[in-house]
């Protein structure tokens, strides 16, 4: 039958058009996280005032220290996690694995908790092992990231189990991937070895991202809190530099928060890590230690940043332009920001913890690495040398490409380890290639150039936005 001849179909068709699939995080979340955040940072700021208000003394200075940048994470995480409880309701979602009909006893679930608790302290205690094996966790600023987690692992510890008898009794299969290897530890019968490798990847992924996410969170966080906006207001480059602090200040607070409250009842929880070698090398190569060499500055591998001033320097005597530049700049971190807003509690790097099809990821797939990319051609300029090298310059151009194409082979890998997940996520795929403001027109240019190189015509698309394979 003709698709067009049924009435039904043609306006699911038309619907698929005019929107993506619903996001699994609201815009809400994020917001919530973000105000929360705002509100500690004025605090912070405002401390000297208010300790005399409240008769402390005139002493106080404002609360930018470490601890103060970790408590941070409290007014961010406590919002994002109220609205997603009061106002989304996550709780009742099935995606979290949760009946709260169930409501078995402790004594039911008590040898199954048992054995998920094994696993997960056995799980920390070699991840403790591992951070003291790698000698960069002991050095700069790393070392207040093992000062932070060596303070939370007895307050985790005990936790952990009550937490997990009371999740237990509400888990539809309790039996989850650290069930599976806490069994394995104990010789236990009906051990999945998928599921085991499933555990260590959700793991590992959080051991190596959250001690790099918390020890970058005091020095941003510092200097937005001690800055004195009113001195600089003038001088374009140092409000630029600002207002970007800023933007990244948010996206690390968010971030961290992401990575360390992977909570099943907020249906945060990590559904699976990245299974192919080649997203995790793609994204690994992006953080220390393996940034450390590789990316940047002078003297690492793919340095495209010899004989640099950077934009402040080029435009220098060119008020306009330097405004100009500066707010360019600033949009494009607002944007990278917001993708990490946008995630919500959710945030972090190769795992699959929902589909968000909504903000900025309603016009790119991958509206960060866009951003981020784009903002290093404009900050940078790696065709502008200072020696006047015409080789410094082809050197610094190429390399930026290449730290480019790692960032496209990254994104790539991320689709391909979230289309084999969910179809919710190929459903939003197909639609962004049709339909999205940035991902449509580069997915035509892609599909003619394909085609071209292959010799064949390019795959005419569906209503859906699935390629169809050319007639014979």
């Amino acid at each position: 039958m003709n698709r067009d001849s049924n009435p039904a179909a043609s306006r699911s068709v038309s619907e698929n058009r005019a929107a993506p699939p619903k996001s699994d995080v609201s815009s809400g979340v994020g917001l919530a996280g973000l105000l929360g955040l705002f509100a500690w940072i004025a605090f912070c700021r405002a401390f000297p005032a208010i300790a005399e208000a409240l008769g402390l003394g005139s002493d106080y200075g404002v609360l930018s220290g470490p601890y103060a940048a970790v408590s941070a994470m409290a007014f961010t995480a406590g919002p994002m996690a109220v609205w997603s409880i009061v106002v989304d309701k996550v709780h009742l979602r099935s995606s979290t694995g949760l009946d709260w009909n169930l409501k078995r006893s402790v004594e039911e679930v008590l040898p199954i908790s048992t054995v998920k608790i094994v696993g997960l302290w056995c799980t920390w205690g070699i991840i403790a092992a591992l951070y003291c094996l790698c000698r960069w966790y002991w050095d700069g600023a790393y070392l207040f990231a093992m000062e932070m987690l060596g303070l939370a692992i007895l307050p985790m510890v005990v936790a952990s189990v009550p937490y997990i008898i009371w999740l237990d009794r509400y888990m539809i299969e309790p039996r989850d991937s650290t069930w599976h290897f806490g069994a394995a530890l104990m010789n236990l019968e009906g051990v999945d070895l998928d599921q085991i490798k499933n555990h260590w990847r959700a793991w590992i992924i959080k051991a190596f991202f959250g001690a790099f996410m918390i020890s970058i969170l005091p020095g941003g966080f510092a200097f937005v809190v001690e800055a004195t906006p009113g001195e600089i207001l003038s001088n374009p480059v140092e409000i630029g530099m600002l207002i970007i602090t800023l933007l990244f200040v948010i996206d690390v607070q968010i971030g961290t928060v992401g990575y360390l409250f992977t909570l099943r009842p907020l249906d945060a929880h990590i559904r699976s890590g990245n299974p192919f070698v080649a997203g995790w090398l793609a994204a690994l190569l992006c953080y220390p230690p393996f940034v450390w060499g590789i990316i940047g500055g002078n003297g690492q591998i793919l340095s495209y940043e010899g004989a640099t001033a950077g934009w402040g320097e080029w435009m220098a005597g060119q008020p306009a332009l330097l405004w100009v530049w500066a707010a360019w700049l600033i949009f494009l971190t607002g944007i990278y920001a917001w993708a990490t807003v946008a995630f919500g509690i959710r945030f972090s790097n190769l795992t699959y913890r929902g589909v968000l099809t909504n903000g900025p990821y309603r016009f790119t797939r991958h509206p960060a690495y866009l951003s981020k990319n784009l903002f290093w051609w404009c900050s940078v300029m790696p065709f502008l040398v200072t020696n006047g090298s015409a080789v410094d310059a082809i050197r610094n151009t190429f390399f930026l490409l290449l730290v480019n194409a790692i960032y496209y082979w990254r994104a790539r890998t991320e689709e391909a380890h979230l289309l084999a997940e969910d179809p919710k996520y190929r459903e939003y795929y197909d639609w962004m290639e049709e339909n999205g403001v940035v991902t449509a027109p580069l997915a035509r240019v892609r599909r003619r150039l394909v085609g071209r190189l292959s010799g064949a015509r390019p795959r005419p698309a569906t209503s859906d936005g699935i390629a169809q394979e050319p007639a014979e």
